[in-house]
């Protein structure tokens, strides 16, 4: 019998060997712990929770929730086994981390299709079908590999995540579309903000909190990328030279140029999602909220996604990946997990569930699946892999998915609503598309 190889014991690692191994194919599992360890692992266990112990909230109506709502149409280990170990957080799902990482091991170590090798991986194996499911904090000779694989421009080794808030919750009175000196498109909505406007909101920027890097973290910066409130503390105009300079831009209303501006560019097609361009920061989260609530068309905003900057080893998959989580230019080797660009402990272990699930599939000569746009997941992997541009990482959030049809007002009746049709879709695409065991 075909084996595929799985090379990291993550969450997403952890989903697809199950996933594969349940449907009847033999699996190496590759974790390097505990002979080699990271910088942020302190077990030797499979799909250690090195972050929060939470897996975010279980409500259908947020981004988290839908997701965790579809993974359980396909029997999703991860979220049985942080049901079995879960504590008292309100609407989320939290674990004990520990209990939970301990019996994950325990079912991949029991599963007879799996045989678990605690050997580093070096380099991608050269022929037979692979799941790259390494993790944000792959080890130098497997980034190597990676990187002659995909091309050293598509490996990024950080986030310079700058926030993303709701279109229909930014006030577009207080700006105006516009690119730069007229070139291109209306790409860009510009929040102008007049000079009492930016000295508050500088004076906020610089005083705000932080959060401080991880040892391992503190060499990240470069001049290109450097966090918006250390660009604000080299004085008081060098935002004015930078993110939020106003050269080349003339307000409609007044015919003169803004003190200064906040760009927002689009960040899908439908323009449901903005981000704030040259925005990453260390900002604490509650701080951004604050902050960047000063900027007059954010006053409102709802942010799906807020800022960072951290070591995080992913690709830029909307350049090597196809929908179905393969390499473009080799179809054997697929990658799950938070090396894909995706956020959040549910986002990668989904990953790796579909990644099984292609792999499988193209075992077995059958065409490969993405699930239904509609859906969380489906609209999650195609942001990741036709996003245009740079790709930086990206969670669940309602902002992805497709417009109802008919408009709703309430917001939550609106979610409501997405969240009943996604399920809906997802069921029929499972039985249209999967009749093997592995999916309800």
């Amino acid at each position: 019998m075909e084996e595929v190889v799985v090379i990291g014991g993550g969450l997403a690692g952890s989903e697809a060997s199950y996933k594969l191994a349940k449907l009847g194919v033999k699996v190496i599992l590759y974790e390097m712990r505990p002979k080699n360890s990271t910088p942020a692992h302190k077990t030797p266990y499979f799909a250690e929770l090195v972050c929060s112990n939470t897996f975010g909230s279980q409500e259908v109506t947020t981004g988290a929730g839908l997701l965790k709502k579809e993974m359980e149409l396909f029997d999703s280990l991860v979220l049985k086994v942080a049901k079995d170990f879960s504590v008292p957080a309100g609407s989320a799902l939290a674990v004990d981390r520990e209990k939970f990482s301990r019996r994950i091991t325990q079912i991949i170590e029991e599963e007879e299709n799996i045989r678990v090798v605690r050997e580093e991986v070096k380099e991608i194996p050269k022929e037979g079908i692979v799941i790259v499911a390494s993790g944000p904090l792959t080890s130098p000779p497997l980034q190597e590999s990676i990187r002659e694989l995909v091309g050293k421009e598509y490996l990024f080794f950080y986030d310079a995540v700058a926030p993303i808030v709701l279109a229909e919750t930014v006030d577009f009175s207080k700006g105006f579309w516009a690119s730069r000196y007229d070139k291109g498109g209306k790409d860009y909505f510009n929040c102008t903000m007049t000079e009492e406007e930016y000295r508050r909101f500088y004076e906020e920027l610089i005083r705000a909190k932080t959060v401080e890097p991880k040892d391992f973290e503190k060499a990240i910066y470069f001049e290109g990328c450097l966090p918006i409130e250390e660009m604000a503390k080299r004085g008081y105009k060098t935002l004015l030279f930078g993110p939020l300079k106003p050269v080349g831009l003339l307000d409609p209303k007044t015919q003169r140029r803004p003190f200064a501006v906040v760009q927002l560019r689009k960040e899908n097609r439908e323009g449901t999602l903005l981000s704030l361009v040259g925005f990453q920061t260390k900002l604490t989260y509650q701080e951004q909220k604050r902050v960047f609530r000063l900027i007059p068309c954010l006053k409102n905003a709802k942010f799906v996604r807020l800022g960072s900057i951290h070591r995080n080893t992913f690709i830029q998959s909307n350049k090597v990946l196809t929908p179905y989580l393969n390499l473009r230019k080799e179809e054997r080797i697929f990658f799950a997990g938070q090396i894909t660009g995706v956020e959040g402990y549910s986002a990668s272990a989904f990953t790796g569930i579909i990644a099984g699930i292609n792999a499988y599939r193209l075992l077995k000569g059958l065409p490969l699946l993405v699930p239904p746009k509609e859906t969380m997941i489906g609209s999650l992997i195609r942001f990741i892999t036709q996003k245009e541009g740079t790709l930086q990482p990206m969670s669940p959030v309602f902002g992805l998915l497709p417009p109802l049809e008919v408009k709703v007002k309430d917001k939550r009746k609106r979610k409501e609503m997405m969240a009943e049709r996604s399920l809906k879709a997802l069921k029929e695409w499972i039985e249209e598309n999967l009749v093997y065991e592995g999916a309800h």
